[in-house]
């Protein structure tokens, strides 16, 4: 018994140290402090204290030792995730781990820092002192009614710990929308298996779902439509789509200069084009998803999940009306993506079929070796310059995609690749540092993409979309940011936090004169019903939840995944409401409430729309007229270069394919890349651990 106390005592100082060090909880008031201090002790226990229903201590010591380290990985896992998403690890993120975790470790160990050897040190130590039996094992068997007595006192415990945490946070468990409130007040493991219970309750949702409940979502998304903008419907129609998916690059990099250098000269040029309709408050939506929210928003206009992935979860089963599939149905687009990371990654492979997505390029048709990739794929100016082989080749029109991937976190590049004319900033701040470094280098790598598409003739007859995916740098970093960026970081807030979640949303129509910079509000969730207009299609009979951004019906208040949200007047952030103008929080008449408080239920009532609409896969049971649903069984991501080959064959003179066009001649060669590794030899050595899951089908 001496020993279980001693292990509940050391995992209860480590917890606490993880809420104060590397959660930083906001706590208030002596109540709260309590509460927090407590409650990792009741789960402690009743975790250890599986162990004390084994009488032998043969088996008693191994065990308690082995849930200590388990819990430990929990406890440390939640560590690293927070530190990158200021957000708790979901069994939902925790079982599509598997999904994401390609290129995980180089972020991971970014992440670390150097007090992490608190969360281990107890382990090595106590590990020690029982071999050296400085500790000696207790050989006499327990009592029968030990294991009992000791989880009675740890339910007892949990019991008083819920009743503190409901007097202070009423309806705690019933209406939580915030998932730290429940590691602050029931600790982290009880979070877990609060979660744990809810995931099951969402399973058993979508089993039993029926077509009845899609009625609230069409009646909200047909009172939602905005109708197309008569000058601008139409006007890319015909035109090949070609969407720039940029890593981690938010708004402010637009524009910006450091040393007198700007960082991104050429996407600057594209921006003030007058070929580019751009939008300067345009912001990102996403949540644990990051990329892959993004993509989903992107690709279907709803909303990841409240936790996780959707790609990782229900990307592999769910039902999608995706971009691929009705642009497939309404103008014979061909689709494809380019991405220089394994399929597996955020359960692509799975999901893109079910999209609709003809063709996946990813790591198994490039070389990813040496040099050439980073953790999280090839670098982007081999990823353009490699995919060209396989661009020509597809039928026109298409609707590709490019995901880019050197400006990720944590934004390390190879000596060889930096530009030494550009000089980035000296803050002390790696992270931030190296930050400008690698936007620098993506912007170089759209450069020479746009050089070849012009030369090769692709320019005036595309639209190009180019987006910005989520924030780059967290709000952990922002202060540090904040001198950069002309702001003081000693009065840095939440409303600067949420400022910074602009990114670029530009629609380049080479040919055209008629751009713009808009200053509408809108996010990620707009850009396909803004695009297929565009294109002359009508959004209407599909299910979406975002508004075309140049209809005068277009909706401008901005849905945030944790229910905050931001209008051209407000920005709400956990409750309170700030004056855009003034950054302050402000100061509502009674209309002024009333009006608030129609967004904040329209907002509330928008997500759990969209997430009754993908948790329980409620788009199986809506055809909308003459719209085929997508048979991911249709599609294999192996050999797409041989399919494309053997289409343009059969075709023949009727082949639409750039390649045809040209007569049969290449136009690789066109394609001109400053990047050092495009002439270095393939390698033994591989950062990536390249596989095809298609290629043994």
């Amino acid at each position: 018994m001496g020993f279980f106390w001693l292990l509940v005592a050391l995992f209860w100082i480590k917890t606490i140290a993880a809420y104060f060090i590397d959660f930083q909880l906001s706590i208030t008031g002596g109540f709260e402090m309590f509460i927090a201090l407590i409650n990792p002790i009741a789960t402690t226990i009743l975790i250890f204290g599986i162990a004390l229903y084994f009488k032998r201590s043969r088996i008693f010591y191994p065990l308690i030792f082995i849930l200590d380290i388990l819990n430990t990985v929990l406890l440390y896992l939640n560590v690293i995730y927070f530190r990158e998403f200021t957000d708790f690890m979901t069994i939902n993120t925790i079982t599509g781990y598997s999904k994401v975790n390609q290129g995980l470790s180089g972020s991971s160990l970014a992440l670390t820092a150097s007090h992490d050897f608190i969360y281990w040190i107890d382990i090595v130590l106590v590990l020690l002192l029982v071999i050296f039996r400085v500790i000696k094992m207790d050989n006499r068997p327990l009592r029968p009614k030990v294991g009992f007595t000791i989880t009675s006192i740890g339910l007892l415990l949990f019991s008083f710990n819920l009743a503190l945490g409901e007097m202070d946070r009423p309806q705690l468990i019933t209406r939580t929308f915030d998932r730290t409130y429940i590691v602050k007040y029931l600790g982290l493991d009880a979070f877990t298996a609060y979660d744990a219970a809810k995931s099951q309750h969402t399973n058993d949702l979508r089993a039993m779902a029926t077509k009845s409940e899609l009625k609230n979502v069409l009646k909200f998304t047909r009172s939602h439509y905005a109708p197309a903008n008569p000058k601008m419907k139409g006007i890319a129609k015909g035109r090949n789509v070609i969407v720039i998916h940029l890593e981690s690059f938010q708004q402010f990099l637009i524009d910006k200069k450091i040393n007198g250098k700007e960082v991104t000269p050429f996407l600057n040029k594209i921006y003030h084009s007058k070929s580019t309709y751009a939008f300067d408050n345009f912001f990102h939506q996403v949540g644990q998803g990051k990329t892959s929210d993004a993509e989903n928003m992107l690709e279907t206009s709803t909303y990841g999940l409240p936790q996780g992935s959707l790609f990782s979860q229900l990307g592999s089963d769910n039902t999608f009306q995706a971009a691929p599939a009705i642009l497939k149905q309404n103008g014979n687009y061909t689709s494809a993506v380019f991405h220089g990371n394994v399929a597996s990654f955020w359960n692509r492979n799975n999901t893109y079929k079910n999209m609709g997505y003809q063709y996946f390029f990813d790591a198994s048709y490039y070389d990813v070796s040496g040099d050439k990739s980073t953790g999280y794929g090839l670098k982007d100016k081999l990823l353009f310059n490699d995919s060209i082989k396989y661009l020509q080749n597809l039928q026109q029109p298409f609707y590709v995609k490019y995901i880019t991937v050197t400006n990720h976190f944590p934004y390390t590049m190879d000596a060889e690749d930096n530009d030494d004319n550009f000089k980035s900033t000296d803050t002390g701040d790696s992270i931030i540092d190296n930050y400008f470094k690698t936007a620098h280098y993506l912007d170089q790598s759209i450069k020479e993409f746009y050089a070849y598409l012009k030369k090769s003739g692709l320019l005036k007859k595309s639209i190009i979309m180019i987006y910005g995916d989520h924030y780059g740098i967290s709000d952990t970093e922002n202060q540090n940011l904040a001198k950069v960026i002309s702001k003081d970081p000693d009065k840095w807030d939440d409303f600067d936090n949420a400022q910074m979640q602009r990114v670029p949303f530009m629609l380049n129509i080479p040919g055209t004169k008629g751009g713009y910079i808009s200053h509408k509000y809108g996010g990620e969730i707009d850009a396909l019903p803004t695009l297929l207009h565009l294109l002359g299609v009508n959004s209407k009979p599909f299910v979406q939840f975002g508004t075309d951004l140049f209809s005068s019906k277009h909706d401008q208040v901005v849905a945030f995944r944790n229910r905050d949200w931001i209008d051209p007047q407000y920005t709400s952030i956990s409750g309170t409401i700030y004056d855009n103008q003034t950054g302050k929080p402000a100061k509502l008449t009674k209309a002024e409430i009333k009006k608030v408080q129609k967004i904040k239920e329209k907002v509330s009532l928008e997500l759990s729309l969209s997430d009754t609409l993908n948790e329980q896969n409620l788009l199986r049971f809506y055809k909308p007229k003459g719209f085929k649903e997508v048979d991911a069984s249709d599609y294999n991501y192996a050999n797409g270069l041989q399919k494309a080959e053997k289409i343009e064959k059969q075709l023949g003179k009727k082949s639409t394919s750039l390649l045809s066009k040209r007569g049969g001649k290449s136009t690789v060669n066109l394609y001109k890349t400053d990047a050092p590794e495009v002439s270095h030899h393939s390698t033994d050595s591989n950062r990536l651990k390249v596989t095809n899951p298609d290629s043994n089908k």
